[in-house]
């Protein structure tokens, strides 16, 4: 007896041997068949959908789960467009915390300010508090002088610490409770669900960029245990939690996490994904690496500082049998990217290494066949179009604004891409995501890059199958079939069939997870 058959629906199963289907059967959690193969049999629960669209849950292969749900506490000085009502926000924080206390807010962005903020200024409403704004994009943020005076004289600056100086600032803050961590990951998740997503990869756990604590691991399996991880979750590694081991020659580890573990390990809802090693920066904060300056100014970004050469921590990573994702968001750190990828296949081949380029904001032409050959996948964030295209275009110019997140020019030369987010950074809703990718059309109305656009069933893939396979689950989600995971998207109108305008209105009526529903909507 099926545990649950779905009828009346219109299934898209993004499966191209079986494109179609009004009936699917759920059986312990997985697909048991569709249409004739489960029709005539008995089911626990019947659902009539109405008439109703079924997709494969959509995966979002990068997102921040912690910090989106921790996030969402924190005081916001969004939107940044004028210091003194940013200090006030500062200032009605600080009144709640006690004398020395670690004071976290979110929401800067210096493009509104015209500059940044300086340290002296957060001292006039801190109290003697320490205080810590996160930048947006996660690439920086503005501290007051509690803190900028416990660190080292060459890191310290007026205010903004970008990059690695600012890891160095978020080191010294107290670490967050497990309990603290735990929820934060449950309502970003539900937040997810709620929008479609029922699997993400967390993308750096570890990373002194986005540190919580030296056990964010421990979170997430505590949130498995308790019940609070409504959404399959694989975990990405930052290079920088790896530490030197001494192992036999033979196994080519030079650097590992505790034990060895590394791609593959787990199963069920938490598993170990990729090894996220950072090239760059990112573009909001104006430290993605490029190959020439950024419109009208002198600086091209910079590669990320760090104890190893970047080139070596990528190919030790692939000797080792990791799965790579490589943050590279500007030109010139695709390009290393790039080298380090091919020299590495070239020492040890490995055809399914399934390795991966996180962002591949800025892309040349003379890349994209580069891509390709070594067989990465671009993991890409249609949303940042959206949001940010008007300022990224500006900064590019003309001759670079149509090589900005591609789509086409990577389907074109047989690039796999794979949909996401990077949330809390922009919007996470892929059904928005979706219709950008079509449009390419920031909020403004410009159209960056036309000839990127690609079609609504190439965008569709990418957040399901070209998802999966970017997160190696290809055999068990990413398209409805006989004994894949029950995990689906119920949508009250077809993303094919809607002028692309409304796509991203659609409603996302329920999600399953294995056969269950989920409770879309919900707050903890």
């Amino acid at each position: 007896m099926l545990c649950a058959r779905i009828t009346n629906a219109n299934i898209v199963t993004m499966d191209p041997a079986r494109p179609a289907a009004r009936e699917l059967g759920i059986w312990r959690g997985r697909i048991a068949g569709l249409d004739e193969e489960v029709s005539a049999l008995p089911a626990r629960r019947l659902l009539d959908l109405g008439g109703a669209t079924v997709l494969p849950g959509f995966i979002d292969s990068h997102v921040h789960l912690l910090w989106t749900g921790l996030g969402a506490r924190m005081p916001d000085v969004a939107p940044s467009a004028d210091p003194g009502a940013v200090l006030a926000v500062v200032a009605r924080a600080v009144a709640g915390a006690g004398p020395g206390d670690w004071v976290d807010l979110t929401g800067y962005d210096q493009r509104p300010l015209g500059r940044h903020l300086t340290a002296a200024e957060l001292d006039t409403v801190s109290a003697g508090r320490k205080v810590l704004i996160g930048h947006i994009s996660g690439h920086g943020c503005v501290v007051n002088s509690a803190i900028m005076d416990l660190l080292p004289g060459p890191v310290r600056t007026e205010g903004f610490l970008a990059e690695e100086s600012m890891a160095r600032a978020r080191r010294l803050r107290p670490a967050h409770a497990l309990e603290e961590l735990a929820g934060a990951l449950e309502r970003a998740a539900l937040q997810c669900r709620a929008e479609g997503v029922t699997a993400c990869a967390e993308a750096g756990l570890g990373s002194g960029l986005f540190a919580f604590s030296p056990i964010e691991g421990a979170a997430c399996q505590l949130a498995l245990d308790t019940g609070r991880l409504p959404l399959r979750l694989q975990l990405m590694v930052a290079a920088d939690a790896l530490g030197p081991v001494d192992a036999a020659p033979g196994d080519t580890t030079s650097h590992a996490i505790g034990l060895g573990l590394r791609t593959g390990f787990g199963g069920g809802r938490l598993s170990l994904g990729a090894l996220k090693v950072f090239t760059d920066g990112g573009m909001m904060a104006r430290t993605a690496a490029l190959s020439s300056p950024y419109e009208g100014t002198d600086g091209a970004g910079r590669l990320q500082r760090t104890d190893r050469p970047l080139d070596e921590i990528i190919v030790q990573g692939h000797l080792a049998g990791w799965q790579l994702a490589v943050h590279a968001i500007g030109d010139r750190a695709v390009e290393l990217a790039l080298d380090a990828l091919e020299r590495a296949q070239r020492i040890r081949p490995r055809p399914d290494a399934r390795h991966r380029i996180e962002h591949a904001g800025l892309v040349r032409p003379d890349q994209l066949p580069r891509f390709a050959a070594v067989g990465a996948t671009a993991v890409i964030q249609p949303s940042f179009l959206r949001y940010f295209g008007d300022d990224y275009a500006a900064i590019m110019g003309e001759g670079r604004a149509p090589w900005l997140y591609r789509g086409r020019g990577f389907l074109d030369n047989g690039v796999r891409i794979a949909g996401s987010s990077d949330r809390p950074v922009a919007d996470g809703a892929p059904l928005r995501a979706i219709q950008f990718m079509v449009e390419r059309t920031s909020l403004s109305g410009r159209v960056i890059g036309p000839a990127e656009g690609i079609t609504v069933d190439e965008a569709l893939h990418a957040y399901t199958l070209g998802a999966a396979h970017a997160c190696r689950w290809e055999e068990s989600a990413g398209s409805i079939a006989a004994g894949k995971r029950a995990d689906l998207v119920v949508l009250g109108d077809d993303p094919r069939r809607v002028s692309t305008s409304r796509i991203g209105e659609i409603e996302v009526v329920r999600t399953f997870l294995e056969g269950e529903e989920g409770e879309e909507g919900e707050e903890r």
